[in-house]
């Protein structure tokens, strides 16, 4: 189990990684959908082997944190029974597919999935967190969520964009896959230490003319929380989900499968908005602006604790919150309107900045940081 102390890597299944709490367990549903008894069974294995609670990643995946090393091989085995491993844990690290949630059985996302899915084997060699889109419905709307080769829509047929660049190379769905397999292998071979993303190796080699004649679409607006054609929207803050409260509204509504999202939002397969406050579901809820990561004690690197003071803070602040353990920002690459990050057990304070960035303000407690918000 010593790969599990590695830093710096998604976790997967068979390859989870050691925090403070124990053991971090990564799933991968394939097209981020769950069926009922896939879902109440993650529900059951969270609430045995876990925290009681399943985590939502950017990339649509589901975690459970604090597995016992000792747990990790029943864990492992629970999971291959409700079909939700790949036997083969290279397959199962290289399934990082995120596909647009509003899909239907059979349609171009489905099938271009379950091709990709079946030549993940003829992919090359790529780092662990390299990620395709599938986000083929009449607008993108995975434009802001991590992936570095996407299948997108255009004005006129399909495009195979690279991460970064404004526009992709013009395929079909015959030639789509084949495509991603090419630019893939273009990726790996221009890959170096220091650039081990699609968009910090395009920022140094460009690509190839004629991968990128071909417009992309504007992004579609986010998805808002609330009743869609099809099913429902609700929240989850900071991505964290109470397993037994989930277990809950699947019986409750009699639900067929959830769906997973990059948004920290689960989508309900034909259900309605849950009458309970273990979920979001108003859609200007302050907590949908704010961005935590789990914080001391679950991280080693963390010396203050997040998710509580950020629900303190949000509705104190109009815009994005990003709240951070430490100066890595896990929860969020991006700038935030305020961001603060955990230093010494106290708080250094950026605006319109990242985690990384200078901070304007150093070792403020919670209260320094209240008076400063409320006194804007």
């Amino acid at each position: 189990m010593s790969a599990a102390t590695v830093k710096g890597w998604c976790p997967g299944a068979h390859r989870p990684m050691l925090a403070a709490d124990g053991l971090v367990v990564r799933i991968r549903p394939r097209l981020a959908r769950l069926t009922a008894a896939q879902a109440l069974g993650l529900c059951a294995l969270a609430q045995r082997y876990g925290h009681g609670y399943l985590d939502l990643t950017n990339r649509a995946n589901l975690q459970i944190r604090g597995v016992a090393e000792g747990d990790h091989l029943a864990l492992i085995e629970a999971l291959a029974d409700l079909d939700l491993l790949d036997t083969d844990p290279a397959i199962e690290s290289r399934r990082n597919i995120l596909v647009a949630p509003f899909w239907q059985s059979g349609d171009l996302i489905h099938r271009l999935s379950i091709e990709l899915i079946d030549q993940l084997a003829d992919l090359p060699d790529l780092p662990a967190k390299i990620g395709f889109a599938i986000d083929t419905l009449a607008q993108p709307l995975l434009t802001r969520d991590s992936a570095d080769i996407r299948i997108e829509r255009a004005a006129s047929g399909l495009i195979l964009r690279a991460d970064g660049a404004a526009a992709g190379r013009a395929v079909t769905e015959d030639t789509a896959i084949p495509a991603l397999l090419e630019m893939a292998a273009w990726l790996a071979d221009h890959l170096t230490p220091d650039h081990r993303r699609m968009a910090q190796v395009l920022a140094h080699s460009p690509l190839p003319p004629e991968w990128c004649d071909a417009p992309a679409l504007p992004a579609a607006p986010a998805p808002q929380i609330g009743r869609q054609s099809t099913g429902s929207l609700i929240g989850a803050a900071f991505g964290q989900i109470d397993a037994e409260a989930l277990a809950q509204v699947i019986r409750a509504q009699s639900l067929q499968a959830i769906r997973l999202t990059p948004w920290r939002m689960l989508y309900l397969e034909g259900g309605t908005l849950p009458d309970t406050d273990a979920f979001l579901t108003d859609p200007h809820d302050p907590l949908l602006r704010v961005d935590a990561c789990p914080g001391a004690p679950y991280c080693p690197s963390s010396s203050v604790e997040t998710r509580a003071f950020a629900k303190r803070l949000a509705p104190q602040i109009n815009g994005t919150l990003h709240v951070s353990g430490c100066a890595k920002g896990c929860a969020r690459k991006t700038a935030a309107d305020l961001t603060l990050t955990g230093r010494d057990g106290r708080f250094d304070l950026i605006r319109h900045g990242t985690a990384t960035d200078t901070p304007e303000r150093r070792a403020l407690s919670p209260d320094d940081i209240l008076r400063e918000v409320n006194t804007q």
